[in-house]
């Protein structure tokens, strides 16, 4: 739904809100907001507010602070759990006060990569997210435990999942603000869920994932229980994935289809999945961008290690869901919920289309289950590994000037600091692990 000034304006009025949260989100993916009073909203819809973007993680030096916060009117929403004294909400852009887009704004970033899609002749990138989560019980403080709350397995119901009424409420509460809910469920693992919403251009769906994991977070609490889209949460059990469902249009038309080809698929769809398998390993930092991420990508838990493809097969980083026609789409298994939507979606679309402008050629599909075959069955193949740690990522990052380009230098230098300085408190850190292992024993 387009929104105008004036609608905004008389829905603030007509539903009692009180203040308004300008959002946006840092370099890491986390959500940042300004709350203003309504008496504001003027002030704010005229792209007047200001903050210190030297508080962000990955803005500014504070010698430089002073930044814009440029709502876009069509993420107008009113959160439906405050009744009085009601709270909406805008997602903003961030620029600079000589009025340029800040180059470090995640959301300007995957606008910046759109605009090239745009003069390639693409119209719009459609993409459809499932980021997964985990429900686990509070203690007595409200903290977090990871006791789970239920023992249910795939599309298991009630009793075995105790989640589900937290998820119909959760479901309820997306689709008073606006979401499209095609499916909920339980996932494989313990306390893991599912819910699907239908897919959207590549900017709404960034903003989606973002307030999909707030209203996630808020219901749980409210059913005294903690949300985690952390990657893997527990040892043994599947990880947490964010497969991303992703098709170029010209116009109307899908441009991914072709209904000539055996398997339907264009040659731009063939060129635009070599070029994202080409930068795989590089787009790795993004689409899973913590060290958790990497206790996720291992064999035997659904969660794909290997580059490759395949139309049928669910061990390969990508998979082609049977729809055609219009719905024609590449589902790119390996990003996990830990990721910002809008740079993984910025790093998706510039390796894919680094793969149409170059023609790269796309490799024979692996319809064999990768898991099982032998380190030299994979090298015939030509299979190689996505990064097996957060180190290993970020050296695959500075080596490809395709995906430091879609981040830019700005991204790019603080993301790449951010992510050694996490790297570094991990490899130093004393683990549970290690002391259960050594102590005794030496």
């Amino acid at each position: 739904m387009g929104y105008t000034r004036e609608d905004i304006k008389r829905i603030a009025k007509e539903e009692n809100v009180r203040f308004i949260r300008l959002q946006f989100t840092d370099l890491l993916g986390s959500i940042k907001n300004v709350e203003i009073p309504v008496s504001q909203l003027d002030k704010a819809l005229d792209n007047k507010m200001m903050f210190d973007g030297s508080s962000i993680e990955g803005y500014v030096r504070i010698e430089e602070s002073d930044m814009y916060l440029v709502p876009d009117l069509d993420t107008w929403v009113v959160f439906p759990w405050v009744h009085e004294d009601r709270i909406a909400r805008l997602i903003c852009d961030i620029y600079m006060p000589d009025g340029t887009p800040f180059a470090g704004d995640p959301r300007g970033i995957l606008k910046r990569v759109l605009k090239e899609a745009e003069e390639m002749g693409f119209t719009s990138m459609n993409v459809g997210p499932e980021p997964e989560f985990f429900l686990f019980k509070t203690d007595e403080k409200g903290n977090p435990t990871t006791e789970l709350n239920d023992h249910g397995g795939y599309f298991d119901l009630a009793p075995m999942d105790l989640g589900e009424n937290c998820r119909r409420d959760i479901v309820l509460t997306l689709e008073e603000m606006g979401f499209e809910i095609e499916a909920s469920h339980h996932e494989v693992a313990p306390g893991q869920h599912e819910i699907d919403f239908k897919y959207a251009d590549a900017i709404k769906a960034a903003d989606q994932i973002q307030t999909f994991k707030l209203v996630v977070k808020t219901v749980a609490r409210v059913h005294g229980l903690h949300a985690t889209f952390m990657p893997k949460p527990l040892y043994g059990s599947n990880g947490s994935g964010m497969h991303c469902h992703v098709s170029l249009f010209q116009g109307d038309e899908n441009a991914f289809y072709d209904e000539t080809d055996p398997l339907g698929l264009s040659e731009t769809a063939r060129h635009f999945m070599a070029g994202v398998m080409e930068h795989a390993r590089a787009m790795a930092a993004i689409t899973n961008p913590v060290v958790n991420s990497y206790k996720r990508l291992v064999p035997g838990y659904e969660a794909p290690c290997y580059v490759a493809w395949s139309a049928s097969n669910r061990s390969p980083m990508i998979r082609i869901p049977a729809s055609r026609g219009i719905s024609t789409r590449v589902e790119l298994r390996n990003p996990d919920p830990a990721a910002n939507p809008y740079l993984t979606l910025a790093v998706i679309l510039k390796a894919g289309l680094d793969g149409i402008r170059n023609k790269m050629e796309l490799v024979a599909p692996v319809d064999r289950n990768i898991y099982i075959m032998s380190e030299e069955e994979r090298l015939d193949e030509n299979i190689y590994s996505l990064p097996a740690d957060l180190r290993e990522a970020l050296n695959e990052l500075l080596r490809s000037d395709v995906i430091c380009d879609a981040l830019g230098d700005h991204a790019l230098a603080h993301f790449y600091e951010l992510k050694e300085i996490e790297w570094d408190m991990y490899r130093t850190q004393v683990h549970q692990w290690e002391l259960d292992q050594y102590l005794t024993h030496y």
